[in-house]
């Protein structure tokens, strides 16, 4: 019998899945699988049999060397997803010593929002509790007080868009142990604890879409999913040059920079001849001015939310820039412009079982839904598999180093 943890990251390009265990009272990622999506749009599913073939194979890849995978932790982004901010309050039990129950009934208090029938609540984080007039309490068990309050952040998605999800996953045979939301995994791979305390804001920009989360005091206090990511990138250039969205990937990629000030130089860039057309050049900042104008539109789209939550200014560590969208040169400058903050690249957690390839921010996700997953279950008894059931026919595995062989190649053709 053997104790595993999957978390699957269906993206808007890529689907990527990794196997956690323990292994010895020690936790180490054991199997690591990718795949091209397809049937998903900004961030939802539009095609649900096409998706689920990228989640399959992916699901296989990662298979390679561990026993078969029953169910998966899967992280859910898109445009379903809002955060927002509530509070409950209750009296203390007569015993006038908070117990479990009164914190329970405090946090169904605060649950007890309206949302529209079409929505259904994923997490509820209590940002801090209040017993009578003390703040900035993190847990209130054994206190004494008459009234206890809770601020929690509650996020919501689409009731429907995660019942297809849930759907789809269980006509491929895979069970569904938990819904995340993409980025608070992510934030728990990229992000140290102390910068949740001082103030830091996630921006996972993708393919489809750019997710946002704010952490202050630890929780946090803002998230919201915009429908734009660096695809949108792509097709303005394609539409301002006249050329293929292939061709433009390939350039934003290769010569790309998000910062026109931040160029070392202004060298000249072929553009590959269409039909037709022949090849023709263009000055490397002309590229440039492209890029950064929708990329700085994102992160002015992100800037006007959270100026409305007041924590703009507590932003003591900055920002965190991951995803795929994150290797653009120049990001993390513009992002410090448009912010006012200093801001970094989110890289994933360096745990035994990840190798160098995966050292990558549009693995993040990936990895932070196996680790979220250790988190809510420490005791390592999260599930058993029995690696004698061979459950449904699968088809060959590759060996892992093929594997890993194929992930170098991807990122040698998309990212270098």
């Amino acid at each position: 019998m053997e104790n595993i943890v999957v978390g699957l990251d269906l993206g808007t390009s890529k689907t990527v899945c990794v196997i956690g265990g323990w292994e010895n009272g020690s936790f180490r990622v054991q199997g690591l699988g990718m795949a091209p999506t397809e049937g998903v749009r900004s961030g939802v599913i539009v095609n649900l049999k096409a998706a689920m073939k990228g989640v399959r194979k992916a699901v296989e890849e990662a298979e390679a060397g561990v026993p078969r995978v029953k169910s998966l932790i899967v992280g859910l982004a898109g445009g379903t997803v809002e955060g927002l901010n509530s509070r409950g309050v209750v009296a203390v039990s007569a015993q006038a010593e908070i117990g479990q129950h009164d914190v329970d009934r405090v946090i169904d208090a605060a649950k007890a929002v309206v949302i529209p029938m079409d929505r259904e609540i994923m997490h509820v984080v209590p940002q801090e509790f209040i017993v009578d007039s003390a703040r900035k309490i993190k847990d209130p068990l054994g206190m004494q007080g008459i009234r206890l309050e809770a601020e929690v952040h509650i996020v919501t998605s689409s009731l429907a868009v995660s019942r297809n999800l849930i759907q789809g996953l269980n006509s491929t045979g895979y069970g569904v142990e938990e819904i995340v939301f993409d980025t608070m995994a992510t934030a728990r791979t990229v992000l140290h604890g102390e910068e949740k305390d001082v103030g830091v804001l996630v921006i996972d920009l993708g393919a489809g879409t750019t997710d946002a989360v704010l952490y202050f005091d630890g929780a946090p206090h803002f998230s919201k999913v915009y429908s734009l990511g660096s695809d949108r990138i792509t097709k303005d250039i394609a539409q301002v040059l006249q050329i293929p969205e292939d061709e433009a990937e390939r350039l934003k990629l290769r010569y790309g920079h998000a910062w026109v000030p931040g160029l070392h130089s202004d060298e000249e860039v072929i553009v590959r001849e269409v039909g037709s057309r022949p090849a023709f050049t263009l000055l490397q900042s002309q590229l440039a001015q492209i890029i950064q104008a929708r990329t700085e539109e994102i992160f002015q789209l992100v800037r006007t939310d959270v100026q409305k939550t007041g924590l703009l200014d507590q932003l003591g560590a900055g920002l965190v820039i991951t995803g795929g969208g994150a290797h653009l040169e120049g990001i993390t400058e513009l992002a410090g412009q448009v912010f006012g903050k200093p801001a970094r690249m989110g890289l994933p957690t360096r745990i035994p079982g990840v190798g160098e390839a995966w050292q990558r921010p549009e693995f993040a996700a990936a990895v932070g839904l196996v680790l979220w997953g250790q988190d809510q279950h420490p005791e390592a008894s999260y599930r058993k598999v029995d690696p004698g059931d061979p459950g449904p026919v699968r088809p060959t595995k590759a060996p892992q180093e093929a594997f890993l062989a194929r992930v170098w190649d991807f990122i040698k053709k998309n990212f270098i």
